[in-house]
């Protein structure tokens, strides 16, 4: 189970390096475009913060257990989030990716629940795609003022993080300036471990300024973010699962650990039962054979 766990997990991170030339294009045309019109300028939906009535929360978990406390933290993390909101008197919708989210939120929560989607071991830009596109038709129909995801950050084999994130409103000074990192399983000595890499953020495309757009470059960034926002929804999706799949071969490693620990302890006490009935029948012959010679 722990091989199948790591096969997977570098099917993931395979995932997540071919989607990284789109995004290193994409942010590099979005920086090139802020930086010839200024982020002060752009009055867009999508960039506009507004006064928080309604909070969309989407909750990513998984489809399966097996996988140590991974959606028990992750579904702690949302609770703990969605009792913040409500003392704040902001009203809470709830998205939920993955069956143990759905079961759980349907089962506490059912009146928050507004749609639900699967997290299969591949998340793909399908998926992605129809989770973005619900969150910009209630972002843009004024149905929620902000949405944050919650999810788990991958950090490493053994360690990751619950973590919140704001997707919406974006930040056009936040798009062009964030860096990424990359995760790679590797073995060494014989055991799994994780290579970090920070890639810096994609240094702005150049735009001469006699450069002439037949649309206007505000329209451009405006259908841009769409694509933005589908990538960084499956960019969470792909870093969840690469976090789900690290604990259940954290798990497995652990079940196995303790299965053999079991054997030995359990073949420790039959080998100490065995040795004391052989000494006590040695014994009780011992004392017959003496009985006699008296």
């Amino acid at each position: 189970m722990k091989l199948v766990a790591a096969a997977k997990v570098r099917r993931a991170q395979d995932a997540v390096v071919a989607t990284r030339p789109f995004s290193e294009t994409l942010q590099s045309v979005f920086g090139g475009l802020i930086e010839r019109l200024g982020a002060d300028s752009l009055d867009l939906p999508l960039l506009t913060s507004r006064e928080v009535k309604t909070a969309t929360l989407v909750v990513v978990t998984g489809d399966r257990g097996l996988c140590g406390g991974y959606n028990n933290f992750i579904i702690k993390k949302a609770e703990k989030r969605i009792e913040d909101l409500q003392a704040q008197g902001i009203k809470v919708e709830i998205i939920t990716v993955g069956k143990k989210g759905t079961v759980f939120m349907n089962r506490y929560r059912k009146d928050l629940v507004v749609a639900t989607y699967e997290c299969g071991q591949n998340p793909s830009s399908v998926e992605a795609t129809a989770i973005s596109n619900t969150l910009l038709n209630r972002f843009l129909g004024d149905n929620t003022d902000t949405v944050e995801f919650v999810y788990t950050r991958f950090v490493s084999l053994i360690a990751s993080t619950p973590s919140s994130r704001t997707l919406l409103p974006c930040s056009a000074t936040g798009i062009e300036t964030q860096e990424d990192e990359i995760f790679q399983l590797t073995s060494k000595d014989g055991d799994f471990s994780v290579e970090k890499t920070v890639i810096p953020a994609a240094e702005p495309q150049d735009f001469p300024s006699e450069m002439i757009f037949e649309q206007d470059p505000a329209q451009i960034i405006n259908s841009m973010l769409p694509l933005y926002l589908n990538g960084q929804v499956l960019r969470m999706m792909q870093e969840a699962v690469a976090s789900e799949l690290a604990a259940r071969m954290q798990a497995m490693q652990s079940a196995s650990d303790n299965a053999s620990d079991l054997e030995k302890n359990l073949s420790q006490q039959y080998n100490r039962a065995r040795q004391a009935a052989v000494t006590q029948e040695i014994l009780e012959i011992v004392s017959g054979a003496q009985a006699l010679e008296e």
